[in-house]
């Protein structure tokens, strides 16, 4: 009977070894679904997270072609404006030695033609003068005919300057 109580003995024994191991793997077995389980989830969450993020990237990737064709466009007009305002350097320079021009001209102008006033007035004063002096030369030369004349000629008392004679 001894040998009955040890065989029940180790049959329970091996029997609790063999059910220990079998919660054990259990248990083990259980631990490994939940780690499947949330690593499922986060795997899930990463694959979200990874899309949401490609959604952005082509979001900021035509953002960026956008402002890039802006950018360029920008670029353009502003080269457009350099030359625009290099042209408008170069016509107001063309503006400023025109003008520059026009002014010594027009200062030659006013020296000339002061100077031509003034030799016209002293050309003037000299006529004056000239013509004074021939006056004088003509009426001395009247007088000095007036002299020799004969005023009983009518003609000769017009020319003298005498009254006529009652006849």
């Amino acid at each position: 009977m001894k040998l009955a109580i040890a065989l029940v003995v180790l049959s329970l024994g091996v029997m609790f070894a063999v059910v220990y191991q079998a919660v054990f793997q259990e248990m083990a077995l259980r631990t490994l679904k939940l780690r499947v389980v949330d690593n499922s989830m986060e795997a899930n969450a990463k694959e979200e997270a990874i899309t949401e993020a490609k959604t952005n990237i082509n979001n900021l990737k035509t953002s960026l072609a956008e402002v890039t064709t802006k950018i360029e466009e920008l670029k353009k007009k502003k080269e457009e404006n350099g030359k625009l305002v290099q042209e408008r350097e170069a016509n107001l320079q063309t503006c400023k030695t025109e003008k520059e021009n026009s002014i010594k001209k027009k200062t030659e102008i006013q020296e000339s033609m002061n100077k031509a006033k003034a030799d016209f007035e002293a050309a003037k004063a000299k006529a004056q003068e000239d013509i004074k002096a021939l006056k004088q030369q003509v009426l001395d030369r009247d007088k000095a005919i007036c002299a020799f004349a004969d005023l009983s000629n009518e003609e000769a008392r017009k020319l003298c300057g005498q009254p006529e004679a009652a006849q």
